[in-house]
């Protein structure tokens, strides 16, 4: 096996994983951890393409990830943010309960 198809491996179990947990739990913060999960998945994957592609001086895989990132911890914070609000109000962070957050 190759070192590039043992990463993809490990990002799909990775990408999974996380996607199992934010298709089956119901709490808000468990599904942006999941959620999160994928977008390391994603990561990796870029991550191995770039070290193991034909032009591993170029840097684009590697700026691509770093990109990633920061938009994941934006997203995260949001999330957490519009979570945390929510709970305050009502006590819950069941994604069922939250119901009353329709425009």
């Amino acid at each position: 096996m190759s070192p590039l198809t043992g990463c993809l491996i490990v990002a799909a179990l990775v990408f999974a994983i996380g996607l199992a947990i934010a298709l089956t739990r119901r709490n808000a913060i468990l599904v942006l951890i999941g959620i999160e999960l994928m977008l390391n998945a994603a990561n990796l994957n870029l991550i191995a393409f770039w070290r193991f592609g034909p032009h591993a001086e170029l840097l684009t895989g590697m700026m691509f990830a770093i990109f990633s990132i920061a938009v994941a911890a934006a997203e995260a914070a949001v999330g957490l943010g519009l979570v945390i609000a929510y709970h305050r109000h009502s006590k819950s962070t069941d994604l069922d309960a939250m119901t009353r957050m329709k425009g």
